[in-house]
C-alpha cells in the first residue's frame, strides 16, 4: 500500500507540474508565423527543404516521377510540415533560451535535437540496448532450461512456468522494438505500435505475476485468471487504436497495472523463502524509482536526455538482474520439485 500511496503523490504533483507548464508552444504566435511562412516558401531563416516543393499542390504525387518527393523522404515521413515545424520549433526555443524562459512542448512534444534524421536518438539508444539485453536474458534462460536443468518423466522440464516466461520475452522484445521505432520517428502509426505493444506487455506481466505469486499451476485455473485480464487489455488497446489516443487513461492504465506487480511481488518476496528475493526488491525499488521519473516528464537536457530516456537507462540494468533471478527461479523450482518426487 505504501509503494500505491507513493506512485499516486507523486503521479499528482507530476499532473500539478503540468499544469502549470500548460501553455503549448503551437499556440505561440511565432511559432504559428514561423511555420506559415515556411509552407509556403519552404524555409525556415537561411535554411530551405528541397521536398516542400514535392508536398506542395503544385506537383502532386501522382504526377511524373522527376516531381515526385523522393522515396527515402516518403519512408522517413519527413515532409514539408514536419521539417518546417521542427526548425521552427528549435529557432522559437534558441530564442526563449536567450529570454531565460524554460522549454515548453510542441505538438504534445517536447524539444528534440535530431541525429540523422533520428527524433529523439539517446532514447532509441537505450531502447535497442534494452532490447539486446532481453534477448540476452531470455537466450540464457532458454539455454538454463533446456540444456542444464534436468528434465521430467514426461520429457518436459520441471519449472512450470518456463512458457509463460518465454511468451514473456517475446512481448518484451516486442515492445522495446516499437519503442525504438517510435521514437526514432513519431507518427501516429509508430505511437499506436508502441503504446499497444506496452500495454500488452504491461498486462502480460501482470498475470505472470499473479500466477508466480500465487503459484497457480492448473491450466484451468490460468485460463480462469487470464481472462478477464486479456479481455482488459485487449479492450484498452482497440480503445487506443480505433476509438481515442488517449494519453493521459493510457498512462493510469499502465501505471495502475505496475503497481500491481509491484505489490505483488513485494509482499510474495516477503512471505516466500526465496534464495533470490533481495533481487526482487532491488528490481521493485528501481522500477518505482524509474516509474518516477518518467510521470515527472521534465524537458530534455541539451536537447537529447529526458525523463524517458533516463527510464529507458535505468532499464537496462534492472532487466539484467530480473532475469537472473528469472533464472534463480528456475533452478529453485527444479530443485524443489525433484526433492518432493523423491
Amino acid at each position: 500500500m505504501e509503494i500505491c500511496r507513493l506512485l499516486l503523490f507523486f503521479a499528482a504533483i507530476s499532473f500539478i507540474f503540468r499544469l502549470i507548464h500548460a501553455n503549448s508552444g503551437e499556440d505561440d504566435p511565432i511559432y504559428q508565423a514561423c511555420v506559415g511562412h515556411c509552407k509556403e516558401t519552404g524555409c525556415v531563416g537561411g535554411k530551405c527543404f528541397q521536398h516542400c516543393n514535392f508536398s506542395s499542390g503544385e506537383n502532386p504525387i501522382d504526377g511524373p516521377w522527376y516531381l515526385q518527393e523522393p522515396l527515402y523522404q516518403r519512408w522517413k515521413q519527413w515532409d514539408c510540415l514536419s521539417d518546417c515545424r521542427y526548425h521552427c520549433m528549435i529557432a522559437r526555443e534558441e530564442e526563449r533560451q536567450k529570454l531565460g524562459l524554460q522549454p515548453i512542448k510542441y505538438h504534445r512534444k517536447w524539444p528534440f535535437q535530431r541525429v540523422y534524421g533520428i527524433q529523439e536518438p539517446v532514447s532509441v539508444a537505450f531502447s535497442v540496448l534494452n532490447l539486446a539485453i532481453q534477448f540476452h536474458g531470455w537466450v540464457s534462460f532458454f539455454i538454463l532450461v533446456n540444456y542444464n536443468l534436468p528434465y521430467s518423466p514426461k520429457k518436459k522440464p520441471y519449472y512450470e512456468y518456463t512458457g509463460l516466461w518465454h511468451i514473456y520475452a517475446i512481448l518484451s522484445m516486442n515492445s522495446w522494438i516499437w519503442s525504438a521505432v517510435s521514437h526514432s520517428r513519431d507518427v501516429e502509426l509508430t505511437e499506436k505500435l508502441d503504446y499497444s505493444s506496452v500495454v500488452a506487455f504491461i498486462g502480460y506481466s501482470l498475470l505472470v505475476a499473479i500466477l508466480r505469486a500465487f503459484n497457480v499451476r492448473d491450466e484451468a485455473s490460468r485460463v480462469m485468471i487470464a481472462a478477464p485480464i486479456v479481455a482488459f487489455v485487449t479492450t484498452h488497446i482497440l480503445y487506443l487504436n480505433f476509438y481515442q489516443l488517449d494519453y493521459g487513461l493510457n498512462i493510469k492504465v499502465c501505471v495502475g497495472m505496475t503497481m500491481l506487480q509491484f505489490i505483488l511481488w513485494v509482499v510474495w518476496a516477503g512471505f516466500t523463502r526465496h534464495p533470490s528475493r533481495w533481487k526482487l526488491w532491488v528490481v521493485v525499488a528501481g522500477g518505482v524509482l524509474s516509474t518516477l521519473i518518467k510521470i515527472y516528464d521534465f524537458p530534455p537536457y541539451l536537447g537529447y536526455v529526458d525523463a524517458d530516456a533516463l527510464w529507458h537507462a535505468m532499464s537496462i540494468p534492472l532487466t539484467y538482474l530480473w532475469w537472473s533471478f528469472v533464472r534463480d527461479d528456475s533452478e529453485f523450482g527444479t530443485t524443489t520439485l525433484i526433492k518432493k518426487a523423491k
